[in-house]
């Protein structure tokens, strides 16, 4: 054997190596992910409490770049090689798993089958079943500052199309919902005012001290970027106060707010500062305005407070924080570490479950410590001036006690919505603006949604982006490829025995300085292709543009680089090692465009998983269609409607798979037959559509499921000839340098 093959041998081994690693560490991954979500659901904690990812296993390819853009950790696992939501409960919807999916087969959706989520009914601009009222932030469901701060800014931009000149609109609430949708107003010049019944910030303003607020900046009109990667309470309210004074908000406090009369576009406010004119309403309230309640004895006590804020002003006092979530327990640390307080905690549960990892870890120090006493699976029965009256295990625990600090969250203010006219609707694992309406039968101002989901404008100018991106990698590769061929055109058109005589053969030759330098260019092009895999797992890249823009970009370079390699080449093969690298290149293209083509033949609705049974009652209904059309072409054209919807027959995978392409074709060739039979050509493109539609259907319902197995598989087989690509190419450039093939 010689030096070429041993090193070929060498590096295939090295790759089966290093592919065998990968799937041994994923299938202990996906071992340990099923075991922990088994033990969720032991103790039904698998339910998330807000809004969350789900996952459609159908369109997931395995790449598994969601797993390490959540900022809570480990949220995400692999179960059945694909994407799952394995620790529902410490999910809390930063919705970074979504935007780092490049195949959009995450979706954020509020409450789930088995548990309902009661919220008010929005459509996809957050408008509620009361024209011209919205509703944004956590009074919707979206409790976390990124999320609210974004609906408001959809809000915003949405009412900028369509209140009427002149008209304002009212935002109740300053909290980041409220601050963001007045922001966003005012940057579109649409005259607003903010009405605030407490303080600036909304609930952050009674956050404890010093808490952390954020995990990444916010991109706010006219204010520009606020925060960084961790931020605490009172660096946020400060940012906050410095954007109000930038856009000179109109923002009134202490206003509380206690009907709507009127209709869209001529609303009446009615506050405790008397009645204020709005074409509009945004309520951004908040849930803080309707604190939940303990349901006990001696609650309206003046010991009693709802959630923390001067942790000293209990200094020396006996203290009881109530809850489990992640404001008691911040309560419970911040009295522990910031008073001289006796600090205990009371929670129904048996563990702190829906608190995060990292405050969970701290109380469980303190307790460890004997700073805080924790009282699990402890209800309480009574409060009194002296003491506190629990029940833990069917036993009677009396705390003699100074305070207690309930933190048990908000509810939702049902009855204020109703007097207001909004509707409310039980989510079963829809997503927020799911619910989009009819349009009225009365005339609405402005331009109105139809039942499809709109784009928000930042979403449609990122698409317009990645069109004209695609657009410019195809130009730039055919001036690339046109420039080559142009360079050497007379010398590849050349038999190799008559190459040598070529007085272009010591330039443009493999090992010539031409040669070389395209090689080492092309090579730099092709190692490209790693910054997506590089883009998927560094976290500092992830502001770099969108995961989608990057997966262009690496299917570009992949199809470009074998196009130039070919040039280094000068189209011909010289050793075989050199043959072996290109055969290498050539099998991680070929893989990744069918790994491409397998994924576009699986149906997608924008970026969410087709289900089977609207697959076969859009096949059902074009079919029903189509049929009356073909009246006018006789039989014939009623045999061709039944060889585009004949069931695909069965056979491998592999077969049905060669066939498509073929099949395809001759479809394509007998619509065009029916052309002489219709005169309208309208109705001929409209029919030619349908039919086309029915074919891609009919293969669809075959591949829905084993399509998707079997990319999961290939995206590996695809990876390990690309590890194989990087071993060949180093040996190919080190055979070269032993021999001496330098640029002289």
């Amino acid at each position: 054997m010689d030096q070429g093959s041993l090193l070929a041998a060498g590096t295939l081994g090295a790759t089966a190596l290093a592919a065998g690693v990968h799937l041994a560490g994923r299938r202990r991954r996906a071992r340990r992910d099923a075991a922990a979500l088994a033990e969720r659901i032991d103790r039904r904690q698998h339910l998330a409490r807000s809004l969350h990812p789900v996952i459609d296993p159908d369109v997931c390819i395995g790449s598994l770049s969601c797993l390490d853009a959540c900022p809570e950790g480990d949220i995400l696992g692999i179960i059945d090689h694909a994407a799952r939501l394995v620790h529902a409960d410490h999910c809390i919807g930063h919705g970074r798993c979504a935007a780092e999916c490049p195949v959009g087969a995450i979706r954020l959706v509020l409450g789930s089958a088995e548990r309902g989520v009661d919220l008010p009914e929005v459509d996809e601009w957050f408008e509620s079943s009361r024209r011209g009222v919205h509703v944004v932030g956590e009074l919707g469901g979206m409790g976390l500052i990124r999320n609210a701060v974004a609906q408001g800014l959809q809000a915003a931009e949405r009412l900028a199309e369509t209140t009427p000149s002149g008209g304002e609109v009212v935002v109740v609430g300053a909290g980041p919902a409220g601050l963001a949708t007045a922001l966003g107003l005012t940057a579109r010049g649409v005259p607003n005012r903010v009405l605030e019944q407490d303080t600036v910030g909304g609930s952050i303003a009674h956050y404890p001290r010093r808490k952390l607020t954020l995990t990444e900046p916010l991109d706010l009109p006219i204010a520009g970027r606020i925060g960084r990667r961790q931020i605490s309470k009172e660096e946020l309210l400060d940012a906050w106060q410095r954007a109000i004074g930038k856009a000179r908000l109109r923002i009134a406090s202490g206003v509380k707010v206690g009907g709507i009369e009127g209709r869209d576009g001529r609303f009446t406010v009615l506050t405790s500062a008397g009645p204020v004119e709005a074409a509009k309403v945004v309520l951004a309230t908040g849930r803080r305005g309707t604190p939940r309640r303990l349901g006990a004895p001696g609650e309206e006590l003046p010991k009693v407070v709802h959630g923390l804020r001067e942790p000293e002003a209990f200094d020396g006092a006996r203290v009881l924080v109530v809850g489990g979530g992640d404001a008691a327990v911040e309560a419970a640390i911040q009295l522990a570490t910031g008073s001289t307080a006796q600090v205990a905690l009371a929670y129904r549960g048996p563990e702190l479950s829906r608190c995060r990892a990292a405050n969970r870890a701290r109380f469980e120090e303190l307790v460890a410590a004997r700073r805080v006493a924790a009282h699990l699976s402890a209800e309480v029965r009574a409060i009194t001036a002296a003491a506190v009256l629990l029940e833990r295990a069917g036993r009677a625990v009396e705390l003699p006690n100074d305070a207690v600090v309930l933190a048990l969250g908000g509810e939702l203010p049902v009855q204020f919505l109703a007097s207001v006219g909004v509707a409310m609707h039980r989510f079963h694992g829809e997503a927020p603006g799911e619910l989009a309406r009819p349009a009225p039968a009365a005339p609405h101002p402005g331009p109105h949604p139809g039942p499809r989901r709109a784009l928000p404008r930042r979403a449609r100018a990122e698409r317009r982006i990645l069109v004209l991106l695609r657009l410019l990698y195809a130009v730039a590769g055919l001036a690339l490829l046109g420039w080559l061929a142009a360079k050497g055109a007379d010398y590849y058109r050349l038999p190799r025995a008559a190459r040598l005589a070529s007085p272009l053969h010591p330039l443009l030759k493999p090992a010539g300085p031409w040669g070389h330098g395209v090689g080492i260019a092309a090579t730099a092009v092709m190692l490209g292709n790693f910054l997506y895999a590089a883009r998927k797992r560094v976290r500092r890249l992830r502001a770099l543009g969108s995961i989608r823009g990057w997966l262009d970009f690496h299917v570009f370079v992949g199809f470009m680089s074998p196009l130039v390699i070919a040039f280094h080449a000068a189209f011909q093969s010289n050793n075989g090692l050199a043959t072996g690298t290109a055969a290498a290149l050539g099998g991680v293209v070929v893989t990744g465009i069918v790994g491409r083509f397998i994924y576009g033949v699986v149906p997608a609705d924008g970026g969410k998983g087709a289900e089977l049974e609207d697959l076969a009652a859009d096949f059902a209904r074009i079919r029903a269609w189509a049929a009356p059309q073909l009246d006018v072409a006789g039989a014939s054209a009623h045999a061709l409607l039944d060889r585009a919807t004949a069931p695909v027959k069965a056979g491998s995978l592999a077969a049905v798979f060669l066939r498509m392409p073929v099949e395809a074709l001759a479809l394509r060739l007998r619509i065009l037959g029916l052309r002489r039979h219709l005169a309208d050509r309208a109705g001929y493109r409209e029919l030619r559509d349908a039919l086309l539609r029915l074919g891609r259907l009919r293969w669809q319902l075959r591949f829905y499921r084993s399509l998707k197995r079997l990319l999961r598989g290939w995206r590996v087989f695809h990876a390990a000839l690309a590890v194989f690509l990087v071993l060949a190419i180093a040996a190919h450039i080190a055979v070269s340098l032993f021999l001496g093939y330098g640029l002289r």
